[in-house]
């Protein structure tokens, strides 16, 4: 149940919603599904089936859950009933259809298909901290995480989230760190390492499973290449890989952590809220800890 990607902002310095606010924002746009006539359809949801609230507290945590629709429907399958009504067209007027004529029969039979195209549905995971003012969102994708915090901006305005800034960049830092074989204090470099180089042609080298302390790495590195994703462990209690956008890929507990849950109750609520407390405990100092060694930039003073 943990986020498997964190996509990180800070919540601003004039952050005062609560929970209830939070609700009361996000149920006037909750989702509905998509209607025959309409690509997709994007809206708020529950976290968890057994349980209505799209702003579900986890302490003073809150979760929410945003989900999107999309109809999946080929260019190939649309070109191929587009050739086959042009053709009959053709044959009623005695010429081949113009370029209007093929726009509009392409968004004739775009209008009739859809009611029969397949629905693709991801639902995608938000965690809001007030207390520690993170908002982190579960994808690796900077274009779904842009779409969320639209959305956040559409449904609770004006939604005051601001990007993390840090003196020293993740990339220039990860080179050092694997440079010098010293990560930060609690940290520890594991076997999976990207090293890039700048300008156009972007030449690269990945490490996987691979120990990162050989000559090769020191060679690539005086060359003129930095580190951009690096794999950590925190804590020994909670993996990850480190992009230079400051993104976490590939979140996973540990073992020591897996331990800890297997003594969680076996409802399913009960084990859903156990599971997300030490999520964001755990990620409350991870985060802490990592932007820390990074130097994060003070939030500007509220207004």
């Amino acid at each position: 149940m943990w986020f498997k990607n964190l996509k990180l902002y800070r919540l601003s310095n004039d952050w005062t919603w609560a929970v209830d606010q939070i609700e009361d924002f996000l149920s006037k746009e909750r989702f509905a599904q998509a209607d025959a006539s309409a690509t997709s359809a994007f809206g708020w949801v529950s976290v968890r089936e057994d349980d209505q609230r799209l702003a579900y507290p986890i302490g003073k945590q809150i979760i929410c859950a945003f989900r999107s629709e999309k109809k999946l429907l080929p260019a190939s399958v649309i070109n191929q009933f587009v050739k086959v009504r042009a053709q009959e067209l053709e044959e009623q007027q005695g010429f081949k259809p113009g370029r209007k004529q093929r726009r509009d029969l392409k968004e004739e039979v775009t209008s009739a298909l859809l009611p029969r195209a397949f629905s693709l549905i991801r639902d995608t995971r938000i965690w809001i901290d007030p207390i520690n003012h993170w908002l982190a969102i579960d994808t690796p994708s900077t274009t779904k995480a842009e779409e969320i915090i639209s959305a956040l901006g559409k449904a609770i305005y004006p939604f005051p989230v601001e990007p993390i800034q840090v003196v020293t960049s993740p990339a220039v830092a990860m080179t050092g760190w694997i440079s010098s074989g010293q990560p930060p204090s609690h940290f520890t470099i594991d076997q999976d390492a990207e090293l890039r180089a700048g300008g156009d042609k972007a030449a690269a080298v990945r490490y996987v499973k691979h120990a990162l302390d050989s000559e090769d790495i020191d060679r690539h590195i005086k060359n003129g290449k930095q580190c951009t994703r690096l794999a950590l462990t925190w804590n020994d209690r909670v993996s990850f890989i480190l992009t230079e956008s400051l993104d976490i890929k590939r979140l996973a507990p540990q073992d020591v952590l897996d331990e800890k849950e297997q003594s969680a109750p076996e409802n399913e609520s009960e084990r859903f809220d156990s599971d997300m407390t030490l999520m964001c405990a755990e990620l409350n100092q991870l985060l802490g800890a990592l932007l820390n060694a990074l130097e994060e930039k003070p939030l500007a003073k509220a207004s």
